[in-house]
């Protein structure tokens, strides 16, 4: 409700002002549907979406050496969507460092998640990452354009039924 509540009031300024909403998921909580639809998804453009959170913190860090303009303690806190105290992303995911690695074997370099796994990722948050990937399909559908900047984004590059409940073979 938080996230919606603050979409609504951004599209409403937006509508005000004339600008255009910014959304500020990124690839991995869009390749694991770590997002509100009409909340944080709510805007026009979505400037993060192809960057995994691991390049975003380390653009970050990298910006802030040319001049501080990202609050340090912005970066150094855990991530979280902020919806109930003390939430913490990694309360739900996998520490986004493996999870990352994992999406980027799926999705970019078409890894099975047995190719995956032999590679020393643990089985289970292969599957279970693999799984969201594949579930979250139906928020994807509905995020604004963005920039594509890895060799496959979401979008024309990377598609998966939204019904009936399809899934391949693991």
């Amino acid at each position: 409700l938080q996230a919606r509540i603050r979409g609504m009031i951004l599209m409403a300024l937006s509508n005000k002002t004339g600008a255009i909403v910014l959304t500020t998921g990124n690839k991995s909580e869009m390749a694991t549907g770590y997002a509100t639809l009409y909340g944080d998804m709510a805007g026009g453009f979505a400037v993060l979406k192809d960057l995994y959170k691991t390049l975003v913190f380390r653009l970050s860090n990298w910006r802030n050496t040319v001049s501080p303009v990202i609050p340090q303690n912005i970066i150094d806190r855990p991530p979280s969507a902020e919806l109930k105290p003390d939430q913490k992303d990694q309360d739900s995911l996998p520490p986004y460092e493996m999870l990352d690695a994992i999406i980027e074997a799926y999705m970019e370099r078409d890894q099975s998640p047995r190719e995956i796994i032999a590679a020393g990722f643990p089985e289970a948050e292969v599957r279970r990452t693999v799984s969201m990937l594949k579930r979250n399909e139906y928020k994807r559908r509905q995020a604004p354009v963005g920039i594509r900047v890895t060799p496959r984004g979401f979008g024309r590059d990377w598609r998966y039924p939204i019904t009936s409940r399809y899934q391949d073979e693991f």
